[in-house]
């Protein structure tokens, strides 16, 4: 079987386009997503008007939640981008979205933690920035759910970690590879490259084997639309792939 894992679009349609075309190319049986669709100051309407007829199975993440849940005025600006982008309909159907993917055997996919869509699983913040995080302190996170294979999102790195015989692959982001979040304690993460990521994991009778993908597309265009919108740091990090 074959799997396809994308995340963290953040409203970049045209990173979604080249991700979606390299995946039609691959015979893939399945494909998920983790959830943070439109949030940004890109293309949130069209991001999500793909997404919906591509019919694929989606977890809910915290920025989709919180575009159908948070008032207006106590929303980030990228949360307000994307709220004023979509309708009444549209922003309630993120908020409808699971917390939880568990459709195949094995699988358990989510968009933070397993307990939390706005935690890191497989990170900590060091000095202002992402860190991978011990064997312990992954496992704790993980502590009464049952799979062999995780699949989280969240902080836009890709990420393949074996614990305790359970593997947790994370996809990095289709369409955001550098951020920064004031949330104390204050850091950013930054991939070091402007490419559009997914994984593919493909399973055999030993287990999974997985192939973390960078595609090139058209990112110096998304970068004009992020300072056109007056967000100067998404245009460096969609440019760049780092945030300093």
């Amino acid at each position: 079987m074959r799997l396809a894992v994308i995340a963290d679009v953040h409203g970049n349609v045209l990173a979604l386009e080249a991700v979606v075309a390299d995946i039609a190319q691959r015979g893939v049986d399945h494909t998920i997503n983790l959830g943070d669709c439109v949030s940004g100051p890109l293309w949130p309407r069209e991001t999500f008007d793909l997404l919906i007829s591509l019919a694929r199975p989606t977890v809910r993440g915290n920025h989709d939640r919180w575009v159908a849940e948070t008032p207006r005025e106590q929303m980030s600006p990228s949360d307000a981008f994307a709220f004023d982008a979509l309708s009444p309909d549209q922003r309630a159907a993120l908020g409808t979205l699971p917390a939880h993917y568990g459709a195949l055997e094995g699988v358990l996919g989510f968009h933070g933690t397993p307990d939390d869509d706005n935690a890191y699983l497989s990170e900590d913040v060091a000095e202002g920035q992402l860190v991978l995080s011990s064997c312990g302190s992954i496992g704790a996170r993980l502590a009464g759910h049952d799979a062999g294979l995780f699949l989280c999102a969240h902080s836009h790195l890709p990420r393949v970690v074996r614990t305790n015989g359970r593997l947790v692959v994370n996809p990095g982001s289709v369409g955001c590879p550098a951020y920064s979040d004031p949330t104390p304690p204050a850091h950013i993460s930054q991939v070091g490259s402007p490419h559009a990521r997914y994984a593919l994991l493909d399973r055999s009778r030993s287990g999974w084997s997985v192939e973390l993908i960078a595609l090139e597309y058209d990112w110096d265009r998304a970068s004009r639309r992020a300072s056109e919108n007056g967000r100067a740091e998404w245009a460096q990090g969609l440019a760049t792939g780092f945030i300093r």
